[in-house]
């Protein structure tokens, strides 16, 4: 399991200690067995992987790579493959750990090209990324220059994927936490960036996601935000009476224009919409890594434009903007 300690010693010395006295029994409690029926497969998976030593690292390119192929023996790489496909499906991405390419469901590096000229620098600043996954873009703001980088996820496969990345690349200031938002105590204020991407529309209140996000925020720090919006003016929001693109868990979509008047209300400043993008099957699609319906699979089979229920197909924005 991973050393979290230098995280606490971090947050001590920024002075949220509240959270510091609760993470462990957080951390403990996620990870009880009797809470998930896989969860003690996957944790042999992470403890019986061996040490494999690497000079190779790369973090700030579109895939992350961790060492060659030059590095294992024909078995060695076979053996690391399985355990990788052990941890399947794989959604965030992309990885290439030993010459093993992992192709994720998602590019993720795509969504990182939109951002990445548009947001403040990232060096030596303390990130969270909220509803992280297994933790791609963590590693892309590590390579950013990130001081340290914490995401929060509660789906433990993420975080089991992130567990077997970080035991390949080594002890680096890089954590995954298997919590969500509303397990962080109010008023922590000592993030100087945090990323929420592709959680606001699975929020039943954004209004209350955009206020625990800025509750996390030190003063002047900057929230980068992506979510689904729809084409529409000032007020406009999508509300699926069921399903999403067969997602049950959609609840608002907003326009631009309305998303922009939430952040507002809810007191950040300097607000700018720096992309806007329709998502298309090339961004997010079925692979060997990932073997389940994907993006294709929810759309309407006779106009791409429209989601299989009739609705608007997944268009996304991103907004930076600052706390006061």
């Amino acid at each position: 399991m991973i050393d979290y300690q230098p995280l606490y010693n971090l947050l001590l010395d920024a002075k949220v200690d509240n959270w510091v006295k609760l993470l462990p029994q957080q951390i403990a409690s996620a990870f009880e067995l009797t809470k998930h029926g896989t969860l003690s497969h996957w944790q042999s998976v992470i403890e019986s992987m061996p040490e494999l030593a690497t000079t190779h690292r790369l973090l700030d390119a579109n895939v992350i790579e961790i060492g060659r192929s030059d590095d294992l023996t024909k078995e060695e790489m076979m053996e690391l493959e399985s355990r990788l496909k052990a941890l399947h499906p794989w959604r965030k991405g992309p990885y290439n750990l030993f010459n093993i390419h992992i192709d994720t469901e998602w590019r993720s590096d795509w969504k990182w090209d939109r951002l990445k000229n548009h947001i403040s620098p990232l060096n030596h600043r303390l990130v969270l990324d909220v509803g992280c996954g297994n933790g791609y873009h963590c590693w892309r703001m590590l390579g950013a220059g990130a001081k340290m980088v914490v995401g929060i996820d509660p789906l433990l496969l993420n975080i089991f994927q992130f567990q077997v990345v970080r035991k390949l690349y080594g002890e680096v200031p890089v954590y995954l936490l298997p919590l969500g938002i509303e397990d962080l105590p109010y008023g922590l204020k000592v993030f100087d960036t945090v990323f929420s991407m592709g959680v606001l529309y699975h929020r039943r209140s954004p209004i209350d996601h955009l206020m625990e996000l800025r509750d996390c925020l030190r003063p002047g720090g900057e929230l980068v935000l992506e979510t689904l919006i729809i084409d529409g003016g000032l007020g406009e929001v999508l509300l699926p009476e069921g399903r999403y693109a067969k997602m049950r868990n959609v609840w608002f979509l907003p326009s631009c224009d309305t998303l922009i008047s939430w952040l507002k209300r809810c007191g950040f400043q300097n607000i700018r919409l720096i992309d806007v993008s329709s998502t298309s099957v090339e961004e997010q699609r079925s692979t060997e890594w990932m073997q389940f319906h994907s993006l294709k699979d929810f759309l309407s089979v006779e106009n791409h434009q429209l989601t299989c229920e009739g609705l608007p197909a997944p268009k996304r924005a991103i907004i930076t903007a600052n706390t006061i």
